[in-house]
């Protein structure tokens, strides 16, 4: 026995549920897209579980949804440290090398704190050697 023709739908099936798939993932990307209703109305609700003031947090949900209607929100890999190196160059140049020391985090430095604290301390410590003794 062979057959003489086939069907076209499974075929149509399968480009159907394809096409959905795509449509359903292209929707949930733009639902977190920033400046999105949905996403605005998530990191609000971020705002009950806060230990900060609650009108601050939710008037900062809002500007940062304007803002990113605006295009207006960036966030580059490393724009954090860019920042911080430049506050560097605000400082007297005896203590410029010191602060790009503690923004990068070489020789003997920690990090403590946090945002929430009220900022995040970096410390270097620098040795000096004691001069000699005078005779």
């Amino acid at each position: 026995m062979t057959r003489q023709g086939t069907s076209a739908l499974p075929a149509a099936l399968a480009a159907l549920l394809l096409a959905g798939g795509l449509l359903c993932g292209m929707t949930g990307a733009r639902a977190q897209a920033p400046g999105s209703d949905a996403r605005a109305q998530r990191e609000r609700a971020v705002c009950d579980g806060v230990q900060q003031d609650r009108a601050a947090c939710l008037r900062e949900a809002g500007a940062a949804q304007q803002e990113a209607r605006r295009d207006g929100l960036t966030s580059a890999p490393g724009g954090y440290d860019q920042n911080a190196l430049a506050r560097c160059q605000l400082q007297p140049p005896a203590d410029r090398a010191d602060c790009e020391a503690r923004i990068r985090g070489t020789g003997q430095t920690s990090t403590g704190g946090s945002v929430m604290g009220g900022g995040v301390i970096r410390e270097t410590v620098t040795p000096i050697p004691a001069p000699p003794p005078t005779r």
